[in-house]
């Protein structure tokens, strides 16, 4: 049997969060998840970045790590990973058929999909020993599957934007409600720049609950040639430098390729000017386990950050001999982080574009487009797409003064529209991390 076939019955029980069902659950496995010291992430963005910075410095630093995010781009062994491997498919099948035995034929409320895939993580972790787990909320927090352990090493809210509103609430206020509650009593908080009405509510709840907080503010950043006169060379020059942090083709030679916080010089492989915040956001973590008894010596922080891969997100590809560029940008929130990148690349734009139709469209367009640019929209294949034309005609009223804006049956034919026309303009995929998935798959 494989994995999409012991998932499948799961999958019509949909988003229903609450912890019960997953209580049962790893009470019936003999509670794994009380086994593994974990780290716990929540946010609207970032979050998945975080969890690589912290997985991959871990890993350096000889631990042995075991991360667990989604959604996967690909395939479903990408969301359960130690060490920066993902779990075999055998043993992703092996795993969850351990938890698909764990279910009382009988039972009266079946658990969600997610549930069993979040059971499997725990399981697994358990299994193979890992000395920590960095754990990503799938939804909100407060009744987050993931939101069964009493004691976390550290907690982290990455940010807060206006996401997932049908589930968690229209206001800022009420999302940051959702997403604080991961907190627990005297477990360290670390804490991204927020809006002042979520701050306000994850404050209050950080002092309710006496947690040792750590209120971050972004990494203050360095070219190579800044980090070379400031006298940092000899310290960094042991570190092997990855291809990725060498800038790819349009991106701007005055990027930011290095960071510095809390007085640890780092090299930034991330693009993005969010990653100044979500690399301080995992420094402060580690600085929180430091504390904690944990070692982790700065070289391996340098060499860990140094090695941090996340797809599908502000990653350069290739689609025959076409440059382009990739991101999920699912909100608006994401897509203005898009954009501030995009406009360091001094081109014209080319959108290809898919969003769920759950998404806030208009305020997603917003954050993109500007005068000029190019528009091409396609379905998000086997998920709730949002229709081509709909976007089309919200696309057009944003931004009336669009170069071109047309819709296309399928993705392949909009990048090859988008590529016939693009000529010295950058073509950018975006819109949800199911087409990228789709695209990085295909």
């Amino acid at each position: 049997m494989d994995i999409n076939s012991l998932l499948q019955p799961y999958q019509r029980f949909g988003v229903h969060l609450g912890l019960e069902r997953i209580q049962r659950l790893l009470a019936a496995l003999g509670n794994p998840h009380q086994r593994v010291p974990i780290i716990h992430v929540a946010g609207s963005n970032g979050k998945g970045s975080v969890c690589a910075y912290l997985s991959s410095v871990l890993s350096e630093a000889g631990y042995r790590v075991g991360r667990y995010t989604s959604p996967h781009l690909i395939d479903w062994t990408e969301r359960i990973c130690i060490n920066q491997y993902p779990i075999s498919t055998a043993e992703l099948v092996n795993v969850l058929e351990q938890v698909q035995g764990a279910i009382p034929p009988d039972s009266e409320e079946s658990p969600t999909q997610f549930e069993v895939i979040t059971a499997a993580a725990w399981l697994y972790f358990a299994q193979k020993q890992v000395d920590i787990a960095v754990i990503e909320v799938g939804l909100g927090g407060r009744l987050d599957a993931t939101n069964v352990c009493d004691q976390p090493l550290a907690t982290i809210i990455t940010s807060i934007s206006r996401e997932h509103w049908q589930v968690l609430g229209s206001t800022l206020s009420q999302i940051a409600t959702e997403k604080a509650g991961i907190l627990k009593p005297n477990c360290p908080a670390i804490i991204a720049p927020l809006p002042p009405e979520a701050k306000a509510v994850v404050q209050s709840r950080i002092e309710e609950l006496n947690c040792p907080v750590t209120w971050v503010e972004p990494a203050q950043k360095f070219n190579r040639q800044t980090v070379v006169r400031a006298g940092f060379e000899p310290r960094l020059s042991s570190i092997a430098t990855p291809k990725s942090l060498n800038p790819p083709l349009h991106q701007n030679a005055d990027a930011p390729l290095w960071a510095s916080y809390a007085g640890i010089i780092y090299p930034l492989p991330l693009l993005g000017e969010i990653q100044l915040t979500n690399s301080a956001v995992a420094i402060a973590t580690l600085q929180s386990l430091i504390h904690q008894g944990w070692q982790i010596p700065e070289s391996a922080i340098v060499s860990g950050m140094a090695k941090t891969q996340w797809l599908g997100r502000l990653q350069w590809t290739e689609w025959k001999n076409y440059r382009l560029l990739v991101d999920g940008a699912h909100n608006p929130a994401a897509a203005t982080g898009l954009r501030e990148y995009v406009d360091t690349l001094n081109t014209s734009v080319t959108w290809v574009m898919g969003i769920l139709s759950t998404k806030e469209h208009e305020g997603i367009f917003r954050a993109l487009l500007r005068g000029g640019d190019r528009v091409y929209l396609v379905p998000v294949p086997d998920h709730s797409s949002a229709e081509p034309e709909e976007l089309s005609a919200i696309a057009r009223s944003v931004c009336p003064t669009l170069a071109d804006c047309h819709t296309y049956p399928n993705l392949e034919a909009g990048l090859q529209a988008a590529t016939a026309t693009a000529s010295d303009s950058t073509i950018i995929l975006c819109g949800s991390l199911y087409l990228v998935g789709y695209f990085l798959g295909s």
